[in-house]
């Protein structure tokens, strides 16, 4: 880890990035990590909806079997710091890649990161929506139904996430566009991603101004390494709660 930075304010407004790196120590692998693969498939070529339409007990056993995984793993020492960090800061957006919930039942004194702090920007896997008319539901770990119905239209529900041949949510993207359109924050933190979609590299740029120290948590390079302050090349259950501490102390 290289030297502790020392903060000369306390952030006052913050943007926190995540990828999938933050929750393998929670137990979920990454899609393109160790572990990543499914009974031989690669999860890329199941996760878009050319598959669902093709196969969708196939896609549907498979997100069932990851929702069964999330849901027995819990939040780990990085996803309580950074809701330590939001519950300390004015202005606070978490925008996690991840699709799990560990973010939002993560805690700090007991106490739970609002949902207006949060953006899963690729969708949320716990969350079941209709392919054809606009019904949604939040369902626990595993369905009954093979492919589950719309008690509304009649037609198939799929997971609701955004696959990888579909458009972001534009309510999710927009929520991020008003976030960055107030300013630069003081703190810039990426954490556990490889910054692989030209979008979050950009929502990234778009937060740091000239006073933003901006940090990175991953114990590989990235492709915005060099734009960054400070690398802190550990896990993230080991480097988060540092940064986050040395922001912070103990208050």
């Amino acid at each position: 880890m290289t030297q502790p930075f020392r903060a000369t304010i306390p952030p006052r407004r913050v943007l926190v990035v995540t990828g999938s790196g933050i929750s393998t120590e929670s137990g979920i692998p990454t899609f393109r990590g160790a572990g990543g693969y499914w009974r031989s498939l690669n999860p890329e070529d199941l996760a878009t909806r050319r598959a669902f339409q093709g196969d969708p007990n196939l896609v549907w056993e498979w997100y069932r079997e990851r929702r069964k995984r999330i849901a027995s793993s819990r939040p780990n020492a990085a996803h309580d710091a950074v809701t330590r960090l939001g519950l300390a800061t004015d202005e606070f957006l978490l925008v996690t890649q991840n699709v799990d919930d560990l973010h939002a039942r993560a805690t700090h004194a007991g106490k739970h990161l609002l949902p207006d702090r949060i953006i899963q920007i690729h969708g949320d896997i716990f969350v079941s929506r209709c392919e054809r008319c606009d019904f949604s539901r939040r369902d626990p770990a595993a369905d009954i139904e093979p492919v589950p119905s719309c008690p509304k239209c009649g037609g198939r529900l799929r997971p609701g996430v955004v696959w990888f041949d579909e458009e972001l949510d534009p309510d999710q993207v927009q929520r991020i566009e008003h976030f960055l359109a107030a300013g630069p924050c003081q703190l810039v933190l990426v954490i556990g991603t490889t910054v692989s979609f030209d979008y979050i590299a950009e929502w990234i740029q778009r937060g740091i101004g000239k006073s933003t120290v901006a940090i990175e948590v991953n114990p590989d390079e990235t492709i915005l390494s060099h734009e960054l302050d400070r690398h802190v090349r550990e896990r993230a259950t080991i480097g988060v709660p540092v940064v986050i501490s040395e922001f912070l102390g103990d208050r």
